[in-house]
């Protein structure tokens, strides 16, 4: 008899009350260290209040939103041949790659603390630029140059 997936609840982060930057905080994590995680975090938010003068949470929310793709291409075995369908994103998938790449495109710049570059990344996605919101276009590009293949979908 198999085992139901079990989602773990999560507790939102005791600055701004909210759980998508709980989790966001628990993504930035490495090796345990949460109190590192939560201070990049803040003080990227702190860079985005001082820089924008808007509420750091909102520009975290559109961020999110704007860099998390709606298609993806996924592999798909019919006869001998592999396919690359594509297929829609659902909900938490789509929030999960959205801070995925985020904080990786973050991390992929040299040079600066990580909450400034956090925090310019966060920035330029919430304008619709940056980083992630480029590989959110390349994602679209591939599902839309295989569409061919969207009957194969399950």
């Amino acid at each position: 008899m198999s085992k139901k997936y079990q989602e773990q609840n999560i507790e939102p982060d005791p600055i701004y009350g909210d759980v998508m930057v709980s989790k966001f905080i628990n993504h930035i994590m490495k090796g345990g260290k949460k109190f590192l995680a939560r201070r990049i975090v803040y003080g990227a938010f702190a860079i985005i209040k001082k820089e924008t003068g808007k509420e750091p949470l909102e520009i975290f929310q559109k961020a999110i939103e704007t860099a998390g793709p709606q298609t993806e291409v996924r592999p798909q075995r019919v006869g001998g041949a592999t396919y690359q369908v594509p297929r829609e994103v659902k909900g938490k998938r789509k929030i999960g790659l959205a801070m995925r790449w985020i904080i990786d495109s973050g991390r992929g710049k040299k040079g600066k603390e990580m909450e400034r570059k956090l925090a310019e990344e966060l920035i330029s996605a919430s304008k619709g630029e940056g980083e992630a919101v480029k590989k959110k276009i390349n994602v679209h590009r591939m599902a839309e140059a295989n569409r061919a293949f969207a009957y194969l979908a399950r």
